[in-house]
């Protein structure tokens, strides 16, 4: 198969940011938040955990956390039993404290509006940095690449890269800026109804004449020889 150009590549991925933002309108996050502390902890504990799940263990954790000053106090046992129904509560709850202290330690209480800084804190990479720095201040510098648009971008031919922080670079190359902000939250959508991970709608799929892996099972993993 000859390799696509960039020009192509850009043109087809214009294409199918259009086609989902006429399915998707908007760029809204659906983690409850009040104020960029609160959306940053809650999307510190979303990782491999869904949008719902955290919502249900927020509102407890920031009635009795509801500054950085208080969370960065918090005995970790208690802010552990609080989220235990989340996946990985444990590195989350250890992560959140500490991401806690260091705002009070280094920021004066306040979340920071650079991405440096934001990606120096415990348990912030730059997907939750991005989504901060989008929705807390309107600042779009990248592209928040979680599982959902890692899959997505991977099934169209728009990156090689082995890991959602190496593919951010790729994407930004071919996605105009103007949907750098939505990308997250349509494409988690995108990914939840119809480009499921196991079983993908490609039947009902807006994209399905410019994906090259439309209709295409994944491999069969080939048995180890004894």
């Amino acid at each position: 198969m000859a390799r696509e150009s960039l020009a192509s590549k850009k043109a087809r991925t214009t294409e199918a940011v259009k086609r989902i933002d006429q399915r998707y309108p908007g760029k809204a996050i659906l983690l409850n938040h009040e104020n960029p502390y609160q959306l940053l902890i809650a999307v510190l504990l979303s990782a491999q955990t869904t949008d719902k799940q955290v919502n249900n263990v927020t509102p407890t954790l920031f009635a009795h956390y509801p500054s950085p000053i208080d969370l960065a106090q918090a005995p970790l046992e208690d802010i552990e039993q609080i989220i235990k129904s989340l996946g990985f509560y444990k590195t989350k709850a250890r992560h959140a404290k500490e991401c806690a202290q260091q705002l009070v330690a280094e920021h004066g209480a306040e979340v920071p509006q650079t991405m440096e800084e934001l990606t120096a804190l415990a348990g912030v990479g730059r997907k939750t940095a991005n989504i901060v720095l989008n929705m807390a201040f309107g600042i779009v510098e990248g592209i928040a690449v979680d599982t959902h648009v890692f899959r997505i971008a991977t099934k169209l031919k728009l990156t090689n890269k082995k890991t959602p922080a190496q593919a951010e670079y790729d994407l930004l190359k071919v996605i105009p800026e103007q949907y750098w902000t939505s990308v997250n939250y349509q494409w988690v959508q995108f990914g939840r109804e119809v480009c499921d991970a196991k079983n993908p709608h490609c039947d009902i799929c807006p994209l399905v004449e410019i994906c090259p892996s439309a209709f295409k099972k994944p491999k069969a993993k080939r048995r180890a020889s004894k």
